[in-house]
């Protein structure tokens, strides 16, 4: 009777173990992934550290990501876009804007996008227009694919929300730019405009809390398969 009854017992615990087991195995994934993402992230972070504490360099073939160098050609203002949308607070309140983006020509090179920073909108202040050449001290920002949730582009406004440096140059007419956006770096400014980037970006680093997250709730699912089969063991009064 007992050993029909223990039988019993482990039928019906079956299906719930099973399915604890897949849910503790993913769960375990998903945190195991985040700390492989925290590893990332962290490296990443040196590298924009050292990039931020190091001089400009001049420009080479394949920059790499975040690297901070300088470079030089003339800017041309009839083929200027805008980049994005995002509020500020100015003198005048908050106030909606996006980055100008500026094509660099280079002689004997192709040309560079350079986001030159923050203006608002509409563009009722004055902007500042360096003529000649110019030396732009920036950092390396590559060149962005759209997503199936990326705002379309408005090509009648050159309007663009994602830094796709192809698409972004056919719509000016440019010949093919460099796989990436140079953005610039200066100091901040409250009378003229497009307002600068004033470091390197700083991306959140949330990793260790979501692998702590998902390796919690893997403890807690075993925790409450083991009260509920104890549960379900005991002899019935």
């Amino acid at each position: 009777m007992n050993a029909r009854r223990g039988t019993l017992a482990a039928r019906r615990l079956l299906f719930p173990g099973l399915m604890t087991a897949v849910m503790v195995l993913l769960l375990c994934a998903l945190g195991t992934w985040q700390v492989y993402r925290l590893q990332w992230k962290l490296a990443v972070l040196a590298q924009i550290a050292a990039a931020e504490q190091a001089p400009a360099l001049p420009l080479t073939a394949t920059p790499g990501p975040y690297q901070k160098v300088a470079v030089s050609g003339r800017f041309d203002y009839t083929k200027v876009a805008l980049y994005g949308a995002e509020a500020r607070d100015t003198k005048a309140g908050p106030t909606m804007g996006a980055y100008q983006l500026v094509p660099l020509m280079r002689d004997n090179a192709p040309p560079i996008l350079v986001e030159r920073g923050w203006m608002p909108q509409p563009d009722t202040v004055p902007l500042s227009k360096p003529d000649g050449t110019v030396t732009v001290t920036g950092y390396v920002r590559p060149s962005e694919a759209p997503h199936w949730f990326s705002p379309a582009a408005d090509l009648r406004e050159r309007r663009f929300y994602t830094l796709d440096t192809d698409a972004i140059g056919i719509a000016l007419g440019l010949p093919a730019p460099e796989p990436f956006v140079l953005v610039a770096l200066g100091p901040d400014s409250t009378s003229t405009f497009p307002i600068p980037a004033q470091h390197l970006p700083q991306p959140p680093n949330n990793h260790l809390s979501y692998a702590i997250t998902w390796y919690g709730l893997a403890v807690a699912a075993i925790a409450v398969f083991v009260v509920w089969a104890r549960k379900e063991s005991r002899p019935a009064p």
